[in-house]
């Protein structure tokens, strides 16, 4: 048998080192090397192609809001906000305000806009889930570049009374801001001397302290660098108590109110759909069905949007009595279409079912094979 190994091993010996050079002195070539002399680089351009510059998106230069506490209890909010556009352009930007908190309700009112750049700054509310979300600019221009908008707002029923002092926590700037803030500063103002205010900034729950740039008897003002996406500054006041007319908290109740019947009810009637298109059911009983749905919902509702507003809407055990008796109806309704369609004229269910209308008749009414 040849020696085989003695074969491989000669030409392995040779080809090892010789790679390993090759593999060494690659990098160091492609870092280091040098041009031919008399082409040396254009001036600030190195031998070798240069990384793509990385791309800068929207952003927030400065934030600046001032916070005035009125003697009436409500707060008087004016922001002032330097955005920078991408250059594909936008049309604006959308600021949300909390309205509500649980069971809490604020009243956010009298909406004022504009821009010192000449941006568009028409503005338009939107209450969405919590939030009141304040479009500022116009559907049918874009902006680019730097603008500065100027919202100004009012918030009632925001201090809570408590035994010995009353209390404002608000957030001046929001967690809903999906792009970076340079610099934000918050100043409050109050008509009494301000003794116990506080600043926390980060993402919900963060606690980092802000710093004080310069404090008043009447005026205390905070700034925060850096802020990331959805991180905000989170403002504490308390005052004495009668040292402002504080309104009495808003309290409604969350839009789920129903209990364990109510839900079980809503269940049985997703559930008994099914059973709908087996079991004959007059058509008349699923039209009776949907108008005592409705019935039913209207009257649940109808007191709290009375007295509170539309968006006091809630769904208790009523509203959902209502919303079963709504769907077990469109589905008899709708297992009932079925036959009337697919039968022959006046008469559905008759013996041209499944027949083409245009389809010839052969001798003595049969049809031809």
């Amino acid at each position: 048998m040849p020696d085989v190994r003695g074969r491989v091993r000669r030409p392995a010996i040779f080809v090892g080192p010789l790679l390993l050079i090759v593999v060494l002195m690659l990098p160091a070539r492609a870092a280091g090397a040098e041009p031919a002399p008399g082409t040396e680089p254009a001036p600030g351009v190195s031998g070798t192609v240069p990384p793509p510059p990385p791309a800068v998106g929207e952003s927030i230069p400065t934030y600046d809001v001032v916070l005035t506490i009125g003697a009436d209890g409500v707060l008087y909010v004016r922001e002032t906000i330097t955005y920078d556009f991408d250059q594909s352009g936008e049309h604006g930007i959308v600021r949300h305000v909390p309205f509500r908190r649980g069971d809490r309700v604020f009243e956010v009112r009298n909406v004022r806009t504009s821009s010192s750049t000449g941006a568009p700054s028409r503005a338009r509310m939107t209450r969405f889930l919590h939030d009141v979300q304040i479009s500022v600019g116009d559907r049918h221009r874009e902006v680019r570049g730097r603008q500065a908008y100027v919202i100004e707002y009012e918030v009632g029923r925001a201090f809570t009374p408590r035994a010995d002092h009353d209390e404002l926590v608000w957030d001046a700037i929001g967690t809903a801001w999906s792009v970076p803030i340079g610099s934000a500063a918050v100043r409050v103002e109050a008509p009494v001397p301000l003794r116990h205010v506080t600043c926390r900034a980060g993402a919900r729950g963060a606690t980092i302290r802000c710093p004080r740039d310069r404090d008043g008897p009447y005026a205390v003002d905070f700034v925060q660098n850096a802020l990331a996406p959805h991180e905000g500054m989170k403002i504490r006041v308390r005052l004495p108590k009668h040292a402002i007319a504080v309104a009495a908290p808003r309290y409604v109740p969350p839009r789920w109110t129903g209990d364990w019947p109510g839900t079980a009810v809503l269940a049985l009637a997703v559930g008994a759909v099914a059973l709908v298109a087996r079991r004959p059911v007059p058509r008349r009983a699923g039209a009776g069905l949907i108008a005592a749905g409705l019935l039913l919902v209207v009257a649940d509702a109808g007191d709290e949007i009375a007295a509170r507003g539309p968006w006091a809407f809630s769904l208790g055990d009523p509203c959902l009595a209502g919303l079963a008796l709504l769907i077990v109806g469109a589905g008899i309704v709708y297992a009932r279409r079925g036959p009337a369609v697919i039968g022959s004229e006046g008469s559905p269910g008759g013996s041209t079912v499944g027949r083409s209308r245009r389809e010839p008749v052969g001798p003595a009414g049969r049809l031809p094979p």
